[in-house]
């Protein structure tokens, strides 16, 4: 049956109530590739023997995507379809996915073809080791120089900010529990960012190697364009893993150092002023230009940082949640 639902109507189902897997999968401009995944991821979900329910998320198609997923959706029950209103980029859509999902376990997989649902099984019953989050390493190694070299500079850089040692940060294959994906705040482009946020919260996480295709159908969303955006995203991320509940501390240290430097230069100016340095003017020397600049710019670092201080104590105790997407649809 086909739902259609407002935003203040999305599925609030209690994790494992009735399913045990979710597999959530964001697709834009996929129309050729929707509906050989479904059949494939299908088959194997089959033999694995778990209930189950297939999650596709509609990121703003402009081609006949949504006509393929509406298709697979009467075909089959266990396949629902969430529809934006327009394209609003990866993590929206995994988040509208997660926000959907029923199963006590969720996996999130792109929907290009290029990750193999034969590898599902295997991120799955390796979560039953103990681990919260199973990610999915692609063995890029035989990729062009200009697609394998900016990826492994963004995973030794993502690595060094966040303090976790992976192969593969930019992989959206990987199993999750539940549990887990409460305590996750996704907005921007963080959906790269999933393991070292995850592990903010004490998350376990091992990577497992899986396959990895080139694409067969459609264009790629990815390209050299964004290396400027994940170069943002790391600071980003920084500051909401060392800084998020306390901003005040790295304003005001920035302030304070600030500050600190345009006395020094206001002493140096004013020492520059006595008979035996020099006897020096006071009148258009940069020395004291510069101290005024410091000074007023360690003022600005810390009151930013005050006002950062009571955003924050005001996302924490406030408890509207707020939502990063606009959906038009739902197939459930």
């Amino acid at each position: 049956m086909t739902n259609v639902l407002t935003q203040d109507a999305l599925r609030t189902t209690a994790p494992g109530d009735f399913l045990q897997l979710s597999v959530v999968i964001p697709v834009h401009n996929e129309a050729l590739n929707v509906k050989p995944l479904a059949e494939s991821l299908t088959a194997v979900l089959e033999r694995y023997g778990r209930s189950y329910e297939i999650i596709f998320v509609d990121d703003g198609s402009s081609d006949a995507t949504f006509t393929n997923l509406r298709a697979l959706h009467a075909a089959d029950s266990r396949i629902h379809v969430v529809r934006f209103t327009r394209n609003y980029g990866q993590t929206p859509a995994l988040a509208a996915g997660f926000d959907h999902a029923s199963g006590a376990v969720v996996v999130a997989m792109d929907g290009d073809l290029q990750f193999h649902p034969e590898d599902l099984p295997g991120l799955v019953d390796k979560l039953d080791e103990g681990w919260d989050i199973v990610s999915g390493w692609r063995d890029r190694s035989h990729d062009p120089g200009t697609r394998s070299l900016p990826s492994k500079v963004a995973n030794m850089m993502i690595a060094s900010v966040s303090g976790m040692k992976m192969r593969d940060f930019g992989s959206t294959y990987k199993a999750y529990r539940r549990d887990m994906l409460q305590n996750l705040k996704l907005y921007g482009e963080l959906h790269r960012f999933i393991p070292a946020l995850a592990h903010r919260y004490g998350a376990s996480i091992v990577e497992v190697p899986v396959q990895w295709s080139p694409r067969r159908f459609g264009k790629s969303h990815y390209g050299l364009w964004r290396t400027w955006r994940v170069l943002l995203d790391m600071i980003a991320v920084k500051f909401l893993l060392s800084y998020s509940a306390k901003p005040l501390r790295i304003f005001g240290s920035l302030g304070l150092v600030s500050i600190g430097i345009g006395i020094l230069f206001a002493l140096l100016t004013l020492l520059m002023k006595l008979p035996f340095l020099g006897g020096y003017n006071i009148t258009g020397n940069p020395l004291l230009i510069l101290a005024a600049v410091f000074v007023l710019m360690g003022v600005q670092f810390v009151t930013n940082g005050l006002l950062a201080e009571m955003l924050t104590r005001t996302y924490y105790e406030g408890g509207a949640v707020k939502r990063i997407y606009t959906v038009r649809e739902v197939l459930e």
